[in-house]
């Protein structure tokens, strides 16, 4: 039988940003697309942060606690993870349009040469 892979695997640093996490999780969760999976990686959160990711019940959803390294070392656990054909990343105090995969797997559709891509921000206070 052959494995299927998601199309994208979506990587979500966090350390001591359980007041944000549920959101930013809940952005990708949301997606138009629903082909991907979310790896979140707690680089040794002292808060709620566990809680919160285990509040959330979705077979696409990969944890993995780790002693604190710093966001980079973070951002890398989550890529050796990742099995996706493409890997964004969310900063755990972010949050996504709901269409955001959905467009972006467009663009790569459409501009094949293309290997990187960034979009918009909108900044809001929270």
């Amino acid at each position: 039988m052959k494995t299927v892979y998601p199309h994208v695997s979506v990587v979500i640093p966090t350390y001591n940003r359980a007041m944000f996490l549920k959101e930013a999780m809940g952005s990708v969760l949301a997606q138009s697309c629903a082909d991907f999976e979310l790896i979140v990686i707690d680089d040794g959160s002292t808060d709620d942060t566990e809680e919160v990711i285990r509040s959330f019940v979705d077979d696409r959803i990969i944890c993995e606690r780790r002693e604190n390294g710093g966001v980079s070392e973070a951002r890398n656990a989550g890529v050796r993870l990742a099995k996706g054909e493409m890997v964004a990343f969310l900063d755990s105090d972010d949050l996504w349009l709901p269409k955001k995969i959905e467009r972006q797997v467009d663009f790569f559709r459409d501009n094949p040469d293309a290997v990187i891509c960034q979009t918009e921000e909108i900044w809001e206070r929270r």
